[in-house]
């Protein structure tokens, strides 16, 4: 009995651990801390959750679980299930890593990098031939910019859409 409590504490210290851990690292890509601490936790559970269970596991309010629960599910990280008999909303998160990676690339993509290359063509459209040493310059270095930005977001789509073990072999490849 005793060996299987230091085993369950162990367990919960490093759930905690990367429960924290994966909400500061959600902030770093732009999303809010109780967001990727949700999904840290749904990722990690080994059933899915009602919503207050996920307030209790990490004691936020009612509003601010809805609210980001709402929100994983419109990322697709983590979907709304129905257990026959009980009227409370349950969530389970996706658990396949590679799929969790190609969800967060495209989200990212849509959200931050298609907003600049839309900003980077305007300003480029916009100074296209306008005369002087600094428009020049200005247009030059926002076209390069475009330029960089597109073809990186074609590679990562590229990379995205591979099967799994296609870009681990890809990228062993690269690195090796």
């Amino acid at each position: 009995m005793k060996i299987m409590k230091v085993a369950e504490d162990k367990l919960k210290k490093a759930r905690e651990e990367f429960i924290a851990q994966w909400g500061a690292l959600g902030t770093q890509w732009g999303i809010n801390r109780t967001m990727a601490q949700i999904h840290a936790l749904l990722m990690t559970s080994p059933s899915a959750m009602c919503t207050d269970e996920v307030m209790e596991e990490l004691s936020v309010s009612r509003g601010n679980a809805h609210t980001n629960l709402k929100e994983l599910v419109n990322w697709g990280l983590i979907r709304m299930i129905v257990i026959r008999g009980d009227r409370r909303d349950f969530y389970e998160a996706e658990k396949d890593v590679w799929q969790i990676f190609t969800i967060i690339a495209k989200e990212r993509k849509r959200r931050e990098i298609e907003p600049a290359v839309a900003l980077l063509n305007r300003c480029a459209e916009e100074t296209k031939g306008l005369k002087g040493e600094d428009a020049k310059v200005f247009h030059k270095q926002v076209k390069d910019l475009e330029e960089f930005v597109t073809f990186a977001s074609k590679m990562s789509d590229r990379v995205a859409s591979m099967k799994h073990g296609l870009a681990i072999q890809l990228a062993a490849k690269i690195l090796g």
